[in-house]
């Protein structure tokens, strides 16, 4: 493990079992589950170029580094956030893989072209800003609410970005898949695939992972439910398995 600077407030946690460390800070942010089954959904070429978009610490091309030999990269648009992910990056030997860019993600095209990525992911603030009261700090708001970027933000910068057939995927609330059906449709991203995941079987949906074709054709799959806890509290064989690997190769 590379030596890097870590700041107050700050650790470094081990990133699943792939032999990866990543910076995180409760004050700032720290991954939760959604990156991790993002980063396992999304289907990714083996060679070309990948966005991960609100990127946050940069956990997804930390982790999209074990499954491609393509070039990743990451924007955003929190300096602070920013710099911890390229930290990360450093301290895993992963500088020549992997640029996190500090930026508006909204302004990218004009930086990178249009149509320069095979694939793009984005795990991007769920909540509008009216809805509730922001009882955040400023690093969590802007993560959690669309103080910087709207749903249809994302989807119109994703559009630009992605090349004719590349693949845009995302997780997001259920709650809103309405909506994010429509906006991906309104910029030419034709949902292709979607997976709900439940904490518990029969508890209702709180996920949804979509996969999105740049200008294809109407054709939906939607795939099993993924269930998160079994009966006994405990994660079910498909989460240990995205987690720690299949189970013969668990210590």
């Amino acid at each position: 493990m590379n030596q890097v600077p870590i700041y107050e407030q700050e650790r470094v946690d081990d990133l699943l079992t792939h032999e990866l460390h990543i910076i995180q800070s409760d004050e700032v942010f720290s991954f939760s589950m959604d990156a991790v089954l993002l980063a396992r959904f999304a289907p990714v070429p083996k060679v070309g170029k990948i966005l991960d978009l609100c990127t946050g610490n940069g956990v997804i091309p930390l982790l999209l580094s074990t499954r491609t030999e393509a070039e990743i990269e990451g924007i955003e648009i929190q300096p602070r956030l920013a710099d911890m992910a390229r930290r990360s990056v450093e301290m895993n030997g992963l500088s020549q893989r992997i640029l996190i860019r500090e930026g508006d993600l909204r302004e990218l095209v004009k930086v990178t072209g249009h149509g320069v990525y095979d694939a793009i992911t984005v795990n991007p603030p769920y909540m509008p800003v009216t809805t509730g009261e922001v009882k955040l700090n400023a690093h969590q708001a802007i993560a959690r609410h669309e103080i910087h970027c709207s749903l249809e933000e994302v989807a119109a910068a994703a559009m630009r970005l992605v090349r004719p057939g590349g693949k845009v995927s995302m997780v997001h609330k259920p709650q809103r898949l309405g909506e994010i059906v429509t906006v991906l449709r309104q910029y030419r991203l034709e949902p292709k695939v979607i997976r709900f995941v439940h904490p518990r079987a029969g508890a209702e949906a709180n996920m949804v992972l979509i996969e999105a074709l740049r200008d294809g054709k109407p054709d939906l799959r939607v795939l099993p439910p993924l269930i998160v806890y079994n009966e006994n509290g405990a994660y079910c064989e498909e989460i240990m398995n995205i987690y720690y690997g299949p189970k013969e190769g668990r210590v």
